[in-house]
């Protein structure tokens, strides 16, 4: 049974910044790209960073330079790494493969706002 269990988000001041983490269980985990997907209210699900399976980064244009994207292979796990966070980044935050294969977890909140 395939799990994707996200944590880490909170309530952050503009400019600070937060640790997401990812936990996959029951996938074939090193094969795949993971991507940390992001929606904010009203808005449709979005992909901001993508890793691929050999290590390899993409980053939507909004986060660029601001976010990092990285993964243990060992511990079946993605983390995103956010810093200098705007209120525009606040949404909840999903990771999945890349494309979409698995059912969404429950994600993360992550609410910046002084």
């Amino acid at each position: 049974q395939v799990q994707l269990v996200e944590s880490g988000g909170g309530l952050v001041q503009p400019g600070g910044s937060l640790t997401l983490s990812c936990a996959a269980s029951g996938i074939w985990f090193r094969i795949y790209a993971m991507g940390w997907y992001r929606q904010a209210p009203g808005k449709a699900r979005e992909l901001v960073a993508s890793i691929s399976s050999g290590g390899g980064t993409n980053y939507a244009d909004s986060v660029k330079g601001r976010f990092t994207i990285s993964r243990d292979d060992a511990k079946n796990t993605v983390n995103l790494q956010m810093n200098s966070l705007k209120p525009d980044d606040t949404a909840v935050y999903y990771c999945n493969t890349k494309p979409v294969a698995y059912a969404w977890g429950q994600g993360t909140q992550v609410t910046v706002s002084s």
